[in-house]
């Protein structure tokens, strides 16, 4: 990175940064109460209260949000007459999954070839630190030229929806001239993106019923409607014969006209089996951007091990359905039930419950504050311009903040690039991307205020 002040500061930060991100990937923060102590939670919302207290901010809240969660919020002001830009991160992290097949602990933060490994290190953990970075930096550099709301929320995984409707009942806290989301990721690594896009999301929770108990599969098998049977039918007909998503009535055939995923880079950030294909049509940006993508994350069945020779009556799954920028999440959770509906065969009974929803979103990547953006970024990424891309996963509260503040303008930055891995196994930080992007952050925030 070319000598400047700012980037100078933040270098000296970096081990201070991790050691803080060490301490706050240490608290086991799923916002799964049933599984995980509602208390490790608790302890990462502290954490973050009394950082942003030891930076000068006022009005430093835990905010209990309508799902029973806990959001972190503070203010820190800045000149007068200065603009005023909201930072946005999450605390909240996936579930480990296997922990037996993480290299390292999943929350011990772990340094190995040049990364640093652990649950919520990228998503989303790494983004508070990076908001902490960039001001930081800039106190040391002349001081913050803007007003600075911050705020981390609780249950983003969850999608459950608590953070939106608190802004919703209290539409004045969130109030900015512009909002960065540090919550998305470069194309690549080394690469300065801004996500244009997100898609949607919507699960469904699925029961199938046909007996009043499970019987035994040779007196009543051939015969007797079996639920787990019925259901893996179901499951089926939500996708066609190529792997693309079928909901009836929800269109599939969106593009995307902007940088493009090779389809080789794809399968090497997805580590595909050699000799298996990729799923659906149409170019990799237009399956993982701007297409409905169904996935089925989880089925209660018996498990193989111990395992009896019987019909199931009953069975139950959980499906996530990816919705299209432009697409209203509502409508395609109606689809969706409709078609589970009308696709379970032998009049089994079938229910749905929704349990989780959040709006597509797409940017104004034509604003004052994508120049601003593209600007620091240039600093921050010598010798590279800013591109603009997609991203198939979803950050509900985007869309809750763009029909609330509709003048305001919504960037997305962040660390998870595709190496990150997140939500899966091992995920990871890359440090010179948390430090390049917290120049960009710090960058960014100066030039907006003088634009």
């Amino acid at each position: 990175m070319s000598s400047n002040p700012v980037a100078e500061t933040v270098a000296s930060l970096m081990p201070r940064a991790k050691a803080e991100l060490t301490e706050l990937v240490a608290f086991k923060s799923v916002a799964d109460f049933d599984q995980f102590p509602r208390s490790e939670s608790e302890g990462a919302a502290n954490w973050i209260a009394d950082a942003l207290r030891s930076e000068g901010f006022q009005d430093v809240a835990l905010l209990d949000t309508p799902d029973g969660t806990q959001s972190v919020y503070g203010f820190l002001p800045g000149p007068e007459g200065a603009k005023t830009v909201l930072l946005y991160a999450h605390y909240d992290v996936q579930p480990p999954l296997d922990e037996a097949s993480w290299a390292t602990p999943p929350f011990e933060l772990v340094e190995r070839d040049g990364r640093w490994y652990g649950r919520g290190s990228a998503d989303c953990k790494g983004g508070v630190v990076m908001h902490l970075l960039a001001l930081r930096a800039l106190k040391a550099n002349g001081g913050v030229p803007v007003h600075v709301k911050v705020i981390v929320e609780g249950s983003e995984e969850q999608g459950t929806g608590g953070l939106e409707r608190y802004a919703e009942e209290h539409p004045e806290l969130l109030t900015a001239d512009t909002i960065v989301i540090g919550d998305a990721g470069n194309f690549r690594a080394g690469l300065p993106t801004v996500t244009a896009t997100l898609r949607g999301m919507t699960l469904v929770r699925v029961q199938v019923d046909t007996l009043e108990g499970n019987l035994h599969s040779g007196q009543f098998g051939g015969a007797a409607p079996d639920a787990l049977a019925a259901l893996i039918r179901v499951l089926d007909s939500l996708r066609d014969e190529d792997g693309s998503t079928t909901v009836d009535g929800l269109a599939g055939d969106f593009t995307w006209d902007g940088l493009q995923y090779e389809e080789q880079a794809f399968r090497d950030d997805a580590k595909v089996l050699d000799g298996v294909e990729l799923i659906g049509s149409g170019t990799v940006a237009d399956r993982v951007w701007v297409r409905p993508a169904v996935t089925v994350l989880g089925i209660d069945c018996p498990p193989v091990v111990g395992a009896t020779p019987s019909v199931q009556a009953g069975a139950r799954a959980l499906v996530s359905l990816r919705v299209p920028p432009g697409v209203d999440a509502a409508q395609a959770t109606k689809l969706l039930q409709a078609h589970i509906e009308a696709h379970t065969p032998w009049g089994a009974r079938v229910s749905t419950e929704q349990i989780g929803q959040g709006q597509a979103f797409r940017a104004d990547t034509s604003s004052p504050a994508y120049a601003s953006m593209a600007e620091a970024m240039a600093v921050a990424y010598p010798g590279q311009e800013m591109q603009s891309a997609g991203m198939g996963g979803s950050i509900p509260l985007c869309n809750t903040l763009a029909s609330l503040y509709p003048q305001t303008e919504i960037l997305l930055i962040g660390l998870n690039e595709p190496e990150a891995q997140i939500h899966a196994v091992n995920e990871s930080v890359s440090p010179d991307e948390l430090e390049r992007l917290s120049v960009a952050e710090a960058l960014f925030l100066r030039n907006y205020a003088a634009s």
